[in-house]
């Protein structure tokens, strides 16, 4: 009897302490999907270095790209659910620890550590449903020959394009719409706030489409940069992090398109 007591009380000092627990969860998924690209990285050979080269070789030189296995599909998939979680995680940890925090101080019968798991787990289901995207959109790309074997835009004008496309979005009211919302976790948790672990997740899966909204443009530079390039993701990373939760986010988010904008022309016109 005294052990049992002991263990309750030991597992409820922990549940007290869902803040640091819910961290240190996100710091854990975040640091082994980024282990994890790392590692992919290095078995494909495909540093800063080899990825200049790449782009380098003319196609006449290039390996050919062979039609993709149902193995290679979910491998693709794999890598880039992961990435995506690596990317966004970072970004989104403000909002889910506010999360946590609300329903601990305000739903006495809550559980909050299984409400922040839905609350996440909504959020996370949205990239993951990006990341299929992705994967047929990278397929498609070799298919017609816009990607090298690296995973890296080997034509100027596809490249330009993107560029062009993701300064130009930038500037949209879609974008802020959903940047202000990704910005303003307080205003999103009471405009959407729904009680229960089902709740939990449909709030997860709403705010995912908001920050969605906010950043599939600048995942497409991935495509011109390197799909595996860490510089690249690292670089995307930085960006959507300084853009969601810094105060002058918004206007590093501009004066970063413009930059996009400059080099997509300058690309179209070395053509």
């Amino acid at each position: 009897m005294h052990s049992t007591a002991g263990i309750d009380r030991t597992v409820e000092r922990l549940l007290q302490r869902d803040r640091q627990v819910v961290l240190a969860g996100l710091f854990l998924i975040t640091g082994l999907a980024w282990l994890y690209l790392y590692y992919l990285t290095v078995q494909m050979g495909m540093g800063p270095m080899e990825m200049g080269q790449a782009n380098a070789m003319p196609m006449s030189d290039m390996v050919k790209l062979a039609p993709w296995t149902p193995t290679d599909a979910v491998f693709m998939f794999l890598m880039w659910a992961i990435m995506m979680a690596g990317m966004m995680i970072p970004s989104v940890t403000p909002m889910v620890l506010l999360y946590a925090r609300v329903v601990r101080h305000n739903t006495k019968d809550a559980e909050p550590l299984v409400h922040t798991g839905a609350f996440f787990s909504g959020y996370i289901i949205v990239w993951t449903f990006f990341s299929a995207a992705a994967t047929g959109l990278q397929w498609g790309l070799e298919q017609a020959a816009l990607l090298s074997p690296m995973m890296v835009s080997n034509s100027s004008i596809f490249a330009g394009l993107v560029l062009l496309l993701t300064a130009v979005y930038q500037w949209t009211p879609y974008k802020d719409a959903c940047l202000a919302r990704c910005r303003s976790p307080v205003w999103f948790l009471s405009t959407y706030w729904r009680d229960g672990a089902d709740g939990a997740f449909r709030m997860g899966v709403s705010h995912g489409g908001y920050c969605l909204g906010c950043c599939w443009s600048l995942m497409l530079l991935l495509f011109v940069g390197g799909v595996m390039n860490l510089l690249c993701v690292a670089a995307i990373t930085i960006f959507v992090l300084i853009e969601k939760v810094t105060p002058w986010g918004r206007g590093i988010g501009r004066a970063g398109s413009i930059l996009l904008g400059l080099a997509g022309i300058v690309l179209l016109m070395d053509h």
